[in-house]
């Protein structure tokens, strides 16, 4: 149990170095040559560790996995287009959804049950969420959402799934051959992608003039997942959920201080409701 909670710690703080520097590459590099260049980090350097076990890609656990990096790939495009158009405080607080979208799938498939405690903490968590959403509360016709809002919201729901997705196949193969795998089928996506519009270029010019920034997030990004991967071996997979989504406080704050993004008073009371509900959640949840 202490293992993996440290490991979903390990992943809590790579998240929130991550997903802060992966704002910065969407809005430097674009949503694909960002994508591009974390997965391909990740497709070089976890390779030889799973390069004798490439032959479960051919059981039926290769259904589950390319399952998974169909979910992923779709999620992370969503993700991506969120933080590259929105701000950080405000878009990373709507990732705690995830936690309830992974609790729901595990007490269906792996039966798994909330308590009253748990219920209301969710609760919590989504008045969190409307707060920090919404520039105004006067009117509320007319409030204006923030930009970068339905973008996170939808691949929340996607990275809840694949957050789910990643605990089963990294009990039912490995934890780096689920996440080399993904990040395979996401880097040949992008590479297709890229190419199909004439922008293959950008991978290279990206590399001469930001290969610090490329390197940092790749390895942020990708020791996330991997952490989070190893920690659903020791622990529950809502427990995991949980206990990483308290990366949303670390990255908040990194683009409070580093990017002086401005929040309302009420959105600050959002985002501390928020972060709390998400650190409670994760401690009790299946305790």
């Amino acid at each position: 149990m202490p293992m993996g909670i440290l490991l979903s710690v390990a992943a809590l703080l790579s998240w929130g170095l991550g997903d802060f520097l992966i704002q910065r590459s969407a809005r430097k590099f674009g949503d694909w040559v960002a994508l591009f260049y974390i997965t391909a980090f990740a497709s070089i350097v976890l390779f030889p560790f799973v390069y004798r076990d490439l032959g479960v890609f051919l059981t039926l656990h290769a259904v589950l996995m390319w399952g998974t990096s169909v979910v992923l790939l779709s999620a992370v495009l969503l993700d991506f287009e969120a933080l590259r158009v929105g701000k950080i405080s405000v878009v990373e607080p709507i990732y705690a959804l995830e936690i309830p979208v992974a609790a729901f799938l595990a007490a269906f498939v792996i039966h798994e049950r909330l308590s009253p405690l748990q219920i209301g903490l969710i609760i919590a968590l989504v008045a969190g969420l409307f707060l920090v959403s919404t520039r105004s509360l006067r009117a509320f016709a007319r409030t204006k959402v923030e930009r970068g809002i339905w973008y996170a919201v939808f691949a929340t729901i996607g990275m809840g799934v694949a957050n789910f997705l990643f605990g089963l196949g990294a009990r039912e193969t490995d934890p780096l051959a689920i996440n080399w795998f993904t990040s395979a089928f996401v880097a040949a996506a992008a590479f297709v992608y890229l190419a199909a519009t004439s922008q293959l270029k950008k991978i290279s010019q990206g590399w001469r003039t930001d290969r610090r920034l490329i390197v940092s997030v790749g390895f942020f990004d990708n020791l996330a997942w991997v952490t989070f991967s190893y920690a659903m071996l020791f622990i529950p997979i809502a427990i995991a959920t949980g206990i990483s989504e308290g990366y949303i406080a670390f990255a908040s704050a990194l683009g409070i201080a580093f990017n002086k993004e401005q929040l309302a008073r009420h959105q600050w009371v959002g985002l501390i409701l928020t972060v709390i509900a998400v650190t409670v959640l994760g401690f009790v949840t299946n305790r």
